[in-house]
């Protein structure tokens, strides 16, 4: 290994809030054994703040659905050739993409075909659909690092080295102190409080933010004491809120918005409205008793319910391996069912002290030491890529 990394290049790719968090953490990691090693790419504030060079901003390849992708196309193919282009110009020894597959894969591949070494960051959910990915994944990447304990093997006939990494969040796991210290800071005291979580994405925020005003204006209705946190992860993301907000004349609601921030969110809540994706294994380890929801074009919809092979798509519930919390995705999703649904969760506290501990359980089959584990693994790609 060269010393500290002098004249090394990683690129590095993550598309949406949550790779970006990642993405941070491995910089910082890798950074600390081998503080000068470069990294550039895709990148997000995050990874900026943590010295990655932005070709271009994580925001870019934050799509939803096959509709969204399909109109982007011919600009994100663009883009790709261009990153690559950059990583054999600048003889990136190792290149590492977080998450983002539809992306990210492809680039593997042909990086992967030049010499270059591969890592992909997060498996994709091949043990929910389209498994066939387990072939497309191992000839793209030298090295998969995968977020949950059971993902290993579900690739070891594929002959791909998989590094389970532990799930970073897992770290910062609620306790019952952390959940009643957060509530003070917030200034909750004995009312309900319910959080409401549209998503990380503007398509996402577009899609769910008038369905979770409305319904925090009926649960209002039922409880009138009740309190609802938002956490919104841009300024985008925001406004479009408040735009939807002053539309449905429900300005009178009493909002806590928070810039990001899910975390605190989702600890203060007695009860939770999360959209389906990361943000669902965050209430988990946040100890909040949630319901999941979802919605996207139904053209999306139909393409990925013929490749579903679960009954479920929330985290909680694959960890869990059957139903622990309820799921309104599609039609499903109105107004009516999330409000009856998230009044009788907050009605029932023993159901929600059962969530609590079940939460409790699945946060510690999580826990790693993922920066070192993840230092490790950069290591090793480094070194057989000869640095």
């Amino acid at each position: 290994m060269r010393q500290g990394g002098e004249g090394v290049t990683i690129g590095i790719v993550a598309g949406e809030a949550s790779g970006d968090a990642l993405g941070a953490q491995l910089i910082d990691a890798v950074r600390s054994r081998l503080p000068a090693v470069r990294f550039a790419g895709i990148a997000g504030p995050r990874m900026e703040a943590a010295g990655c060079e932005a070709w271009y901003p994580a925001s870019r390849l934050a799509l939803r659905g096959y509709s969204e992708v399909a109109a982007q196309l011919p600009a994100l193919m663009i883009v790709r050739r261009d990153v690559r282009a950059r990583l054999r110009a600048s003889k990136a020894a190792l290149f590492i993409g977080i998450d983002s597959p539809d992306f990210n894969l492809g680039l593997e591949a042909r990086l992967k075909r030049a010499g270059v070494r591969t890592m992909h960051y997060v498996s994709p959910s091949v043990w929910a659909w389209r498994p066939e990915r387990i072939g497309t994944i191992a000839r793209s990447a030298d090295r998969l690092l995968a977020l949950f304990p059971f993902e290993p093997a579900l690739y070891a006939a594929a002959g791909l080295p998989v590094t389970f990494v532990g799930h970073p969040l897992a770290s910062d796991a609620a306790t019952a102190t952390s959940r009643r210290e957060t509530r003070a800071l917030l200034r909750l005291d004995r009312q309900p409080a319910f959080a409401l979580l549209p998503g990380s994405r503007v398509s996402e925020v577009q899609m769910h933010s008038a369905l979770l005003l409305q319904v925090a204006a009926q649960i209002l209705e039922a409880q009138p004491t009740a309190r609802f946190l938002v956490p919104l992860v841009s300024r985008e993301t925001r406004e479009h809120f408040e735009a939807v907000r002053y539309r449905l004349q429900l300005d009178a609601l009493p909002l806590t918005i928070l810039y990001g921030h899910a975390d605190q969110a989702l600890k203060a809540a007695d009860v939770g409205l999360v959209a389906s994706g990361t943000a669902t294994l965050e209430a988990a380890l946040a100890r909040c008793p949630h319901l999941i929801f979802y919605r996207v074009h139904t053209l999306t919809a139909k393409i990925v319910a013929r490749k579903l092979l679960l009954p479920y798509v929330g985290l909680p519930n694959v960890l869990a391996g059957r139903f622990v919390v309820p799921e309104f995705l599609q039609e499903e999703a109105t107004v009516s069912n999330l409000v009856r649904a998230a009044l009788n969760l907050y009605d029932d506290a023993l159901v929600r002290r059962r969530l609590e501990a079940l939460f409790a359980g699945m946060a510690r089959s999580l826990e790693a030491d993922t920066a070192a584990i993840v230092a490790d693994a950069v290591e090793i790609e480094l070194r057989a890529a000869g640095c």
